[in-house]
């Protein structure tokens, strides 16, 4: 072989070998992950539940899934018989009381007697009425179909019309005897103390007309039409669609510079489109959240931190549960 023909074959060598090296980087380059991290966050709302102080019926639901309400729209209507029989005893105490403090003013007579007694009476009917009440309810209590809650409002009853009933029998035996005027000023007090109570009673009536608090949208709605609801029972949801903001839960060493005030854009795949963000709360999710552990390679643990973030500008059609994702 020629000097000239071994000149060549090294040359053709050295090619094949560079040909070589490059393919094989041209496929790690090709083979190699470069797809970026990805942090994917999701929208949260404010969200308000519409519940009753006490327990009642729905009769009527002025609202469905989806409605947007305003702040003070009716939004259902409950029915509570014991506290509308609570309402007929308290004004007949009122009625009660102005009729003692008429006949005090009034001075005794035989008529006014006799008057008092038969409102007495009237009193001791009322009482007989809430005791017996009293007694249902705690037969339902010990039977596990009624609340305690029930039980104590009837008792809570039976001892107003129980305490009526002293008041209506000492003004009967007041009349018999005669007014004084520190008689009279205790009358006028027991008219005030009625009226007083009449007054809990009707605010205690208007949680049956349950009204919205804020506006906002109707996302849930918990009982039917009939359906007992107890005592604080949540009756709907009502989401605060402009109280919108985002929830990250970012690894420690992913965080690069995040920080209260920071502006970053979010993409939003529902829209296809990016949001931008500003970082209002960076807070640390303790030990038993998600963590990667390096110890074993000589370094140290990573933290994740949940990062809330609000939209600097309202973002039309963004809606609680949409995914946000930060590359």
């Amino acid at each position: 072989m020629s000097a000239k023909e071994q000149h060549n074959n090294i040359i053709l060598a050295v090619l094949g070998i560079i040909v070589v090296i490059v393919l094989v980087a041209v496929i790690g380059w090709f083979a190699l992950d470069r797809t970026p991290e990805v942090i994917q966050g999701e929208v949260e709302v404010s969200e308000y539940r519409v519940s009753c102080k006490l327990p009642g019926r729905i009769m009527e639901l002025r609202v469905k899934e989806g409605d947007f309400v305003h702040k003070g729209d009716t939004l259902a209507i409950l029915e509570m018989p014991e506290i509308n029989a609570q309402e007929q005893v308290s004004k007949a105490a009122v009625d009660v009381a102005d009729a003692v403090s008429d006949l005090a003013d009034a001075g005794a007579r035989k008529e006014t007697i006799e008057s008092a007694y038969q409102l007495y009476q009237q009193a001791l009917s009322a009482r007989d009425l809430t005791k017996k009440t009293y007694d249902r309810m705690q037969r339902l209590y010990d039977e596990g179909v009624s609340t305690a809650q029930k039980r104590d409002e009837a008792l809570a009853a039976y001892k107003v019309a129980e305490a009526q009933t002293e008041v209506a029998r000492s003004q009967w035996e007041m009349a018999k005897s005669g007014a004084r005027e520190q008689e009279r000023r205790i009358t006028k007090n027991q008219v005030k103390m009625a009226r007083n109570s009449v007054g809990v009673v009707s605010s205690l009536l208007r949680e049956s007309v349950q009204t919205a608090t804020a506006n906002g949208e109707v996302s849930t709605i918990y009982p039917k039409v009939g359906e007992l609801v107890g005592l604080g029972s949540p009756i709907m949801s009502i989401l605060i669609i402009d109280d919108l903001w985002g929830t990250f839960n970012v690894r420690e060493d992913q965080l690069q510079g995040l920080q209260v005030g920071t502006i970053f854009k979010a993409f939003v795949p529902a829209f296809n489109k990016e949001v931008e963000m500003k970082v209002t709360s960076l807070k640390d999710e303790g030990s038993y959240a998600t963590w990667k552990a390096t110890k074993t390679t000589g370094q140290y643990d990573l933290k994740t931190f949940e990062v809330k973030a609000r939209p600097t500008k309202k973002a039309e059609g963004l809606r609680p549960g949409m995914s946000l994702v930060i590359k």
